[in-house]
This record gives structure tokens, C-alpha cells and sequence, in this order.
């Protein structure tokens, strides 16, 4: 259509069509995660004061350093730069053999000295990548830098009866050592960003550098997101930052209401205005925080207090060589070693936790891959349902591998049956309790003796002439519905090959007689 035909359609008929061309066009997520991880060490980043500051009442972890007093000076913390560049090499990047730290200049209540210790133009790591797999296919994102600075004070803020509002300032995570790791604005979908996390927090994990515990504030993360029409390369000039997301869920949320939120803004005519939003959890949206049309000015400059790094290439290779297996490598051995699919293997590898816990399982096996599978199943089945219940971590668990062993062979010497043993664990992930234990109070081994069987057989051959009719008329699977009700009527108990077999015969002779 051009402007000549334009100007003599009606006017609402031009604007349909123009609307409906603005809501055939395509548009892809543009996404980029910057992560912030608090660090494994024993003291803070600048002074000697206890970094495990969870649970400690507030203000009892500090001293005129990290309280931001004039006069003090800092002192770099040695483990941790060896945490930052263990984690700069598990994410292949280059490892700068200069670095230095600056003052980032911002006025908050939360930073006691009125600037944070950071890095600027002299990081500890860039140009690195992650792979990440989504729908079977992996990719690489890419990791622009890996930096280390220190955390802030934790503001906790109060309303008074009379409906006052103030904040009270706890300056035991003032100065803890915090590493920024910001990754490319390479992901085009939510579940991209969230197995990018997974994977990050698999790797520090396995690196030790970090917890990773997401509720506690050790590992956080900030998304800056965007869309353009399919096929365009630049990068839109407008991004959102979206903040306060406490898991991986709430990631993955917060990205897929933010992408539909801009499309609609788009398509309804209007412009996306670059913002910091935050993620409001029960109501599942995010809300304008403020402005950031503006660049901040932080006025960087070298921190006069600290002396520049120099990490030395036989340094960097001394850190390389100390680095564990990680997450990509041990899949491939699990895979290798006990021929388990590559599926259950990366699920398995992507928690440490869990990894470990697999492993612990198969230290006196002589079964070879079939117990591999066996445990493999028993973790990403029954046990993984009942932490995703409870919100806990299998390190946490109550039933230790040899428990879980000691199940899974009663289970295959036949004194206990698939679907009891998944109420005895259930018992055991509740209480600690041996099975053993568990089976002989509830009563629920298997019976296995043709004589114990025989009863129940009869009851539901008796009960089901319609379904003795069927297998006379040629229905197989008449002997499948018998089996169930055989179980049904023993609680489970019994061995449902034996009953398959006593059920075939006693049908078999009915048969006969007639």
C-alpha cells in the first residue's frame, strides 16, 4: 500500500492495517545476566573480620575497616583472587596479567564509605563463554567479564505503629568478597537465562568458591532485557533491568512477563523506556523502580590504598592444574563409566550435591551399570520429587547412600516390591530410618510363596468373572487387570511375577475344563 492509496482508505481503516502489520512482525528476546557471587572465604574482602555473618546479630561481624573509619587502610584478600581466577578459567576466559582495583563512586545508605571497592577497566577475567543446553542443542554464551569487588551493608527496612517508615543498617555484610561475573547479551529465551544460571551455580559449586544459595543472597542476579523484530542484529538502544530475583523460577518468570510486557508496549504504539523494574513475586509482574535513561557517573578511579596485581602466567597455570573436575567433564565420565543415557547424566552432574551423592552410592558396587541405573532412577525419580516437596537439598538429606542401597536391594532379591519400596522410602526420607527397620514395622515385604499368593489369586479370579470371559475370548490383557487386583487385595505385597504366573495357569485350567 502506498501513501496516494493510503490517503484514500478511511481513515480507521488505514490504522487497522497498519496495526495489524505491527502485529505481524516477529520479535526475539534479547537477554544479558550480570551475577553477583558471594565468595567461600574465611574473612572479608579488606580486613580480617568473619565473612559468615548468616545468622549472627547485626553489627557484630565489623571493625573500623569494613565500618568505612577514616584513616583505615585494606588489605586484599589472597583466597580470594585465587577464587575468582579458578572461576575465570572454568569459564574460559583470558586471564589478565595486570589488574587493579578502583573506587566506584555512589551515594547510598547501604556503603559505608561512600564508594565500593571494585574493578573497572582492568577486570581479572574476560572473553569467556559458557555452554549452556536447551532443547538438546548446545550454545555458547558468552562471558564478558569476571571481576572481583566487595559487598554491601544489608539495609533492613521497618514501619513503626504509627505507620513511619525507616531503615536499619547491618554492616556485617559490608565487605564480604563479592565477584560480578557479567555474561553477553547472548540468550534469546528465558529457559536459555535459566539454564545459564544452573550452569553457573553447578560450576561454582563444584569449584567450592561458593554456595550458590540463591535465598541467602550468595549468588544474585540482575537481567537486562530487550526485544527487536527477528532478524535485526543491533542491539536495541532500550534495556530493562529487572531486580529482586530470588530463584530460578522466579528468573525464568520475571523474563517472560517482561518480554510479553515490552511486546505490548510496542504493538499498542508506545516506546520502551530504559528502567530498572523489580520482580514482585506473588503478584507474578514487575514494577518500575526508576529511571535509568541516564548512564550513572561513578567517577572511577584507582584505589590509592591498594597496589596493583600482577598474576603471573605460571601463577594462572599452577590454578589451572588445581582445578576439580567440573560439571561438562563429569558427565562425560558418567557416561563413560557406568553407561548411564546422557540425559541422566546431566541432570546428575548439574548438582555436585548430587553428583556425590550417586557416586557414594556405587562405592562397593559389583553390579556393574544395571545398579548404576537402578540408583540413577531412584534419585531423578522418588527421591528428587520428595526434595522438590519439602524445598530441600540432597545434602541435607536424612537418608544416607547406603540406606538408599540397602532399599534398592530388597527390591531386587525380591523380599520387597517396587511399589512398597516407594512408601518405605518415603518413611526413610521422613525419619532417617533404616528399610529393614521400616519394612518389618509396617509389615510390607514381599510374599514371594506360591502357597501365601494362592488365596488372593482366587479372591480375584472369583470376584472378576467378566474379566475370566475376556481371556477365554482371546484379551490378553484381562491377565494385567487380575494382576492389579491381586495387588490391590495384598496391599502390594506380592511379587507380581509369581502372580502373573499363578494367574496364567489357574485361567489356563479354567479353560480347560469347559
Amino acid at each position: 500500500m502506498d501513501l496516494r492509496t493510503a490517503l484514500v482508505l478511511p481513515t480507521h481503516t488505514f490504522l487497522d492495517i497498519l496495526a495489524k502489520r505491527v502485529m505481524s512482525v516477529e520479535y526475539e528476546i534479547v537477554i544479558g545476566l550480570e551475577v553477583h557471587v558471594q565468595l567461600l572465604t574465611k574473612s572479608k574482602m579488606f580486613c580480617g573480620c568473619s565473612a559468615d555473618y548468616n545468622g549472627a546479630p547485626p553489627n557484630t561481624h565489623v571493625c573500623p575497616v569494613c565500618l568505612g573509619m577514616p584513616g583505615v587502610l585494606p588489605v586484599i584478600n589472597e583466597q580470594a583472587i585465587k577464587y575468582a581466577v579458578m572461576t575465570a578459567l572454568a569459564l574460559n576466559c583470558t586471564i589478565a596479567e595486570y589488574t587493579k582495583f578502583d573506587r566506584k563512586n555512589y551515594p547510598y545508605p547501604d556503603l559505608m564509605k561512600g564508594y565500593q571497592i571494585s574493578q573497572y577497566d582492568a577486570p581479572i577475567g574476560i572473553n569467556g563463554w559458557l555452554p549452556v543446553i536447551t532443547n538438546g542443542k548446545e550454545k555458547q554464551i558468552g562471558i564478558i567479564r569476571v571481576h572481583q569487588e566487595e559487598d554491601v551493608a544489608k539495609l533492613n527496612h521497618r514501619s513503626s505503629p504509627a505507620g513511619e517508615t525507616y531503615s536499619l543498617v547491618d554492616v556485617n555484610r559490608a565487605g564480604v568478597p563479592l565477584m560480578e561475573i557479567v555474561g553477553a547479551p547472548d540468550m534469546r529465551s528465558a529457559e536459555e537465562a535459566r539454564q545459564y544460571l544452573i550452569m553457573l551455580r553447578s560450576i561454582l559449586q563444584y569449584l567450592g568458591v561458593s554456595t550458590g544459595n540463591m535465598e541467602e543472597g550468595s549468588f544474585r542476579c540482575d537481567a537486562n532485557i530487550s526485544i527487536r523484530p527477528r532478524g535485526v542484529q543491533e542491539l536495541p538502544k532500550a534495556k530493562v533491568e529487572v531486580k529482586n530475583m530470588n530463584s530460578f523460577r522466579a528468573v525464568y518468570r520475571a523474563l517472560e512477563y517482561e518480554a510479553e510486557r515490552q511486546q505490548k508496549v510496542i504493538e499498542s504504539g508506545g516506546t520502551i523506556a530504559q528502567e530498572t523494574r523489580g520482580w514482585v513475586e506473588d503478584k507474578g509482574i514487575t514494577v518500575s523502580q526508576r529511571s535509568k535513561e541516564q548512564a550513572h557517573d561513578y567517577r572511577y578511579f584507582p584505589e590509592p590504598d591498594l597496589p596493583p596485581l600482577t598474576l603471573t602466567g605460571d601463577r594462572v597455570e599452577e590454578i589451572r592444574t588445581r582445578l576439580p573436575e567440573l560439571p561438562e567433564a563429569r558427565k562425560a565420565r558418567f557416561v563413560a563409566q557406568y553407561g548411564l543415557p546422557l540425559y541422566d547424566a546431566q541432570i546428575l552432574t548439574a548438582s555436585k550435591a548430587m553428583a556425590d551423592y550417586f557416586e557414594a552410592c556405587l562405592m562397593d558396587n559389583n553390579k556393574g551399570d544395571k545398579r548404576a541405573k537402578f540408583v540413577s532412577n531412584w534419585l531423578l525419580g522418588e527421591f528428587n520429587r520428595l526434595l522438590k516437596t519439602t524445598n530441600s537439598e540432597i545434602d541435607s538429606t536424612r537418608v544416607k547412600p547406603v540406606q538408599l542401597t540397602d532399599l534398592i536391594d530388597m527390591v531386587e532379591n525380591g523380599s520387597l516390591s517396587g511399589s512398597a519400596a516407594k512408601t518405605v522410602f518415603e518413611e526413610m526420607f521422613n525419619t532417617g530410618e533404616p528399610a529393614n527397620l521400616i519394612v518389618a514395622k509396617k509389615g510390607l515385604g514381599q510374599i514371594s510363596q506360591t502357597s501365601d499368593i494362592d488365596n488372593f489369586v482366587e479372591q480375584a479370579i472369583s470376584q472378576n468373572p467378566a474379566a475370566v470371559s475376556d481371556y477365554q475370548a482371546g484379551k490378553s490383557q484381562a491377565i494385567t487387570f487380575l494382576v492389579g487386583q491381586v495387588m490391590r487385595l495384598s496391599k502390594g505385597r506380592a511379587n507380581p511375577q509369581v502372580v502373573n504366573v499363578l494367574i496364567k495357569d489357574k485361567l489356563d485350567k479354567i479353560s480347560s475344563q469347559k
